[in-house]
């Protein structure tokens, strides 16, 4: 069974992964909001992409639906020509209304058939309005997609290689803390922006919010006796000899 680490190794092994996982950071800020952005347009192309198809499908379903209402037109003209012989061949009144009201029930059936192609060919005009709006807005996006790809690849080309040493050290630094502490490094690193977790004493106040150490926790921090958090933003605090850092001679 491993020996139990004391504290000073518990702190510089700390430090140890907050400076890996720092330079990390640069890297990310390197890259800026280029990630997001490329996330960001992929996410809207797919979206344009898929309201053009629905768009079209819809089209498609309109044309359909208006050859159906100039083939019912065609019927409809067809039996009014029928019904205009079969007008010269009555024998009573009875058969001449019926021929009538038929005659009136396709003129009604053609006016119908009418009306709706027209609405039809105003929903299609419309709607290619959209599309072609749509296909000029998704042709922007790609040619920004693609300049945003081409920047992003150059910048991880040139960091592509740190990127990966460091990860590998992160990883590594990791397996020499206990999971006790890593959780709650990893928590502290996620509620800041900077993602700093293990900060020094500068100018008698915490590196990481700035706010004044009182002499009596700046000696217990020199001491390493314990791992002692900043009362005001819970960073593990750590003296200028466990973080390496040489102190200026007064």
């Amino acid at each position: 069974m491993a020996a139990e680490k004391t504290v000073v190794e518990k702190l510089e092994n700390l430090y140890n992964l907050q400076t890996i996982d720092s330079k990390l950071d640069e890297l990310e800020i390197l890259k800026g909001e280029l990630p997001m952005e490329v996330s960001d347009l992929e996410d809207e192309i797919a979206g344009l992409n898929t309201r053009i198809g629905r768009l079209e499908t819809q089209i498609k379903d309109m044309e359909g639906e208006m050859v159906q209402h100039e083939h019912n037109i065609a019927e409809a003209e067809g039996l009014l020509e029928r019904y205009s012989k079969q007008m010269d061949n009555v024998k009573n009144n009875r058969e001449y209304e019926a021929l009538m009201k038929e005659q009136e029930m396709q003129r009604l059936e053609i006016q119908l058939s009418n009306k709706k192609i027209n609405q039809i060919k105003r929903d299609l005009e419309a709607k290619n309005e959209t599309i072609a709006a749509a296909q000029t807005r998704l042709e922007t996006k790609n040619e920004t997609l693609k300049v945003k790809k081409i920047e992003l690849e150059k910048i991880i080309e040139k960091t592509e290689k740190e990127e990966q040493k460091l990860h590998k050290a992160s990883e590594k630094a990791r397996k020499n803390i206990e999971d006790r502490l890593l959780k709650s490094y990893d928590k502290i690193r996620k509620n800041y922006r900077n993602g700093l977790a293990v900060a020094t004493v500068e100018r008698n106040s915490c590196g990481g919010c700035f706010n004044r150490i009182p002499p009596q926790i700046q000696l217990e921090i020199s001491q390493r006796k314990k791992i002692i958090a900043c009362e005001h933003c819970g960073r593990v605090l750590v003296d200028d000899e466990t973080a390496g850092i040489a102190v200026a001679e007064a």
